[in-house]
């Protein structure tokens, strides 16, 4: 029993970091309606800023380790906002308009590109954080096994669960929010009732962004690093998960990323660790082809009555 529970909180440190990848997707998809291959990879992207703008600031600036920490914070969330902001003007906004479906590749060059980026600019070698609040914190204790969190997992799911709260809280209750809703169930009349449907489009590109960006920093601080293509595969997971939740609203999405933990840390617990990823895309394949259909909007991309530069 003990190490069940130990296999959940595991889970749970993870599922964070998937619910916050998948709130962020979400809110994207809501207006988009089509596939965005280049949000996983802004997770990867500010995990790989953050560990390379920590070990610059570390070994050539001498900052003490807390200052490397939110220097390398501010520099991932920086870039982030850049690459969003590049994004929503340069990709989506165009595209949404003239070719729809087209977004689905160009994210994905836009993937490749950020992940080519992290690997230039680290010279394709790795670099690792210390361990980082590393002491474990037991939670129980049965038949002399300890259940455990270490400090920083517990930091980052308390950190994930007030982010996801607040966003959520957010949405609900701001002008954005009723913006947003409008524009993703009908951007003409959302249009024709003076809403800015480009400005809600980068300002949704933008937070979500910083969410990934956010879950990046998250899983760089724990793992103490991030593989150059760890974007490209939990961009891969999080198109499943959110799909799991659904893809028009981030709250529930948030939650399939936090089952999807779950049943990841469970698999790796009592199955082949080999095997795992295979088997977890193949029930979330059957999860979506077996499941009951939801109502969902009106599946159409944001489009323009005009074009806009």
């Amino acid at each position: 029993m003990a190490y069940f529970l130990q296999q959940i909180l595991n889970g749970l440190h993870i599922g964070a970091i998937y619910a916050l990848l998948s709130f962020g997707y979400a809110l994207v998809n809501v207006l988009l309606r089509r596939t965005n291959l280049a949000h996983g990879a802004i997770f990867g992207f500010a995990g790989q800023l953050m560990i390379l703008a920590a070990v610059f600031g570390w070994q050539v600036l001498w900052l003490t380790l807390s200052a490397t920490l939110i220097f390398g914070g501010l520099v991932a969330l920086a870039y982030s906002a850049l690459v969003s902001h590049l994004l929503a003007r340069h990709v989506f906004a165009p595209l949404a308009e003239r070719s729809p479906n087209a977004i689905v590749v160009a994210t994905l060059g836009v993937s490749l590109v950020l992940m080519e980026v992290g690997r230039l600019a680290a010279e394709t070698r790795d670099f690792w954080l210390p361990p980082l609040l590393s002491a474990p914190l037991v939670f129980a204790e049965v038949d002399g096994f300890p259940v455990t969190l270490t400090h920083m997992q517990l930091v980052n799911c308390v950190v994930a669960a007030m982010m996801l709260a607040a966003a959520a809280l957010f949405l609900a209750t701001s002008h954005y929010g009723r913006e947003w809703r409008a524009v993703g169930d009908d951007p003409l009349a959302a249009a024709m009732c003076g809403v800015d449907r480009w400005s809600i489009l980068r300002r949704t590109v933008l937070f979500g962004s910083m969410l990934a960006a956010v879950a990046g920093g998250m899983a760089a601080l724990h793992y103490g690093n991030i593989g150059f293509g760890a974007g490209l595969i939990f961009g891969l997971k999080v198109l499943f998960v959110a799909a799991i939740g659904g893809y028009s609203s981030p709250a529930w999405a948030a939650v399939g990323g936090l089952a999807f933990g779950i049943a990841e840390s469970l698999w790796s617990a009592y199955f082949p660790i080999e095997w795992r990823d295979a088997w977890i895309f193949l029930l979330l394949v059957a999860l979506l082809v077996l499941r009951p259909k939801r109502p969902e909007p009106d599946a159409r991309a944001l489009t323009p009555s005009k074009p806009r530069p």
